[in-house]
């Protein structure tokens, strides 16, 4: 599963911010060239990294957590016909 939407999300973000890739990629310990394939949806984001990229391009980690899992979501189960019924169970099992 790619993460086209969010990698490109993430990177108008770094952009707008005037942020180098080399900082978010010191932040989340991967080259520069991997992160520019993350950016692109070529390569996988893992839920470990949001932290450290919200960090290092000072943008709202809830909000980026929020987006990633969604996305996740989406793309994996949108064409279930109980995604639904599913996600109000997981609603129940999680406490907070």
């Amino acid at each position: 599963m790619k993460n086209v939407e969010f990698g490109a999300y993430l990177k108008a973000l770094r952009e707008n911010k005037g942020i180098p890739q080399r900082k978010v990629a010191h932040a989340v310990d991967v080259d520069t060239s991997t992160l520019s394939k993350m950016e692109l949806g070529e390569r996988q984001i893992s839920v470990d990294m949001i932290q450290p990229w919200a960090d290092s391009i000072k943008a709202n980690f809830m909000e980026l957590q929020i987006r990633y899992i969604s996305e996740k979501i989406m793309q994996e189960f949108t064409e279930q016909p109980y995604l639904l019924e599913a996600i109000e169970v997981v609603k129940g099992n999680i406490t907070k």
